[in-house]
């Protein structure tokens, strides 16, 4: 109930996924505390599922940072922001900062926004089967009240991941092209390390800077889990399951 009250109120995207991550949390000591075989699968999966979100969560946010290099932050928030002491450790830092960003990089935007309704628990994502997994357990055992806290919580924490939902997809950006890439192709002389002299000029186009491959390539496969479970559940069932007998019953 704490994280999710006090993710209302967040303005920073980073504290939101901390305060987030402390109702989630609730979800998993609920599983710990009824102590059954069911439920220890339900922690075992409900923390494997978590692990995968929050990590996709995050590296997309440090991937979204990157692919503003070209940009620069007009937002209202401009002064907040470069008053803030970490910012230097990632670009996004505000949730308003991400304002419209499905029309710059709709694929990056479409892989946040399947994260956050995993975190929401909307069928058919990841997130929605290991929530139910925990509160299945938990009625089973007779913790009604402690499951209808966890449903309400789990509603109410639904309105900030649908805010920062909102600002991508519906709003408009405060981005502007930096002035000194209006043109996209710049001469970029190579230098030899050890002499330095000049080799060549070549003609570079801005545009061709892409996000690098294993970036992509981790974002796809992490998304595609949270997307695609439900074609392949058997596996992560029959491991949690394996797990919770083991644990349960050493």
């Amino acid at each position: 109930m704490i994280g999710t009250v006090l993710g209302l109120s967040q303005s920073r995207i980073k504290r939101l996924y901390a305060y987030s991550t402390i109702s989630h949390l609730g979800f998993i000591l609920l599983a710990l505390s009824i102590n059954s075989i069911e439920s220890i699968q339900a922690f075992i999966f409900y923390l494997i599922q978590y692990t995968t979100s929050n990590l996709n969560a995050f590296i997309l946010l440090i991937t979204i940072g990157y692919s503003l290099y070209r940009y620069v932050y007009e937002g209202k928030d401009k002064k907040q922001y470069e008053k803030l002491l970490d910012k230097n450790n990632s670009p996004i830092q505000l949730i308003s900062q991400i304002k419209g960003y499905f029309y710059m990089n709709p694929v990056l935007a479409l892989s946040l926004a399947i994260t956050l309704f995993s975190f929401i628990g909307i069928p058919p994502l990841i997130g929605f089967f290991a929530k139910q997994m925990v509160l299945s357990a938990a009625l089973k055992d007779g913790y009604i009240f402690l499951s209808l806290v966890a449903i309400l919580t789990s509603v109410i924490s639904a309105v900030y991941y649908l805010a920062v939902i909102k600002e991508i997809f519906f709003e408009k950006s405060n981005y502007k092209l930096n002035k000194e890439f209006e043109t996209s192709n710049k001469n970029v002389v190579f230098l030899e390390s050890y002499n330095n002299k000049s080799i060549k000029a070549v003609n570079f186009n801005l545009d061709n800077i892409v996000l690098s491959g294993h970036l992509t390539i981790t974002i796809s496969i992490l998304t595609l889990i949270l997307l695609l479970f439900i074609f392949a559940a058997n596996e992560s069932m029959s491991i949690s399951n394996i797990l919770a007998l083991l644990i349960f019953n050493p």
